[in-house]
């Protein structure tokens, strides 16, 4: 499945950066999907493919989850 994304999404990949960071930010949408490293600040473009298969989790919509959660709990 291909990933759903926006543009500033945090994500998570399966393997690190060179620089030990396994946190990128979405910078750019389309065909090829642009992603800046949150260590060391080194940009990238994956496929869409490529990116779904590197993809572990999109730290940005975890956080949307829990915060609308805690905040319907009265």
């Amino acid at each position: 499945m291909l990933p759903d994304l926006r543009l500033h999404d945090r994500l998570r990949l399966r393997k690190p950066h060179p620089c030990g960071s396994y946190e990128w930010t979405v910078t750019r949408l389309g065909a090829d999907i642009g992603l800046e490293c949150r260590g060391c600040g080194r940009r990238v473009l994956l496929t869409r493919r490529e990116l779904a298969r590197r993809l572990k989790t999109n730290l940005t919509r975890y956080e949307e989850e829990q915060n609308a959660t805690s905040h319907s709990d009265p």
